[in-house]
């Protein structure tokens, strides 16, 4: 399992500092699957996830909803027919914060039941 998995979110304020490339490279590789991608200038954990059909990634997109909620973290979530797109980032920090890292262990957890 995943020690990530068993931290939940802190709430971040303005002023909180984004990680550091160092502190990015130590983190990821418990979320190995998980890309760095750029976007809007904001660096982000991006991840596409494949189902069966549509059901399914519904389903799944359902229960990321589920635990966003219940952390306070939100994510961007493309839901296509068998395809589901996640991208976590910290908006505030205008980048990586360990919540999104927190969040995509989660997201993977969610994957794997």
């Amino acid at each position: 399992m995943n020690k990530l998995t068993q931290l939940n979110c802190v709430a971040c304020r303005g002023g909180d500092p984004k990680l550091t490339d160092s502190e990015i490279t130590d983190l990821q590789p418990h979320v190995p699957q998980w890309q760095l991608v750029t976007q809007d200038n904001i660096l982000r954990l991006q991840r596409v996830f494949k189902l069966k059909d549509y059901a399914q990634s519904l389903e799944f997109t359902n229960k990321i909803a589920a635990i966003a909620e219940a952390e306070d973290h939100h994510p961007l979530i493309i839901l296509e027919w068998g395809r589901v797109t996640v991208q976590w980032w910290t908006h505030v920090v205008k980048g990586l914060h360990k919540n999104d890292f927190i969040m995509a262990a989660k997201t993977d957890e969610i994957f794997a039941q």
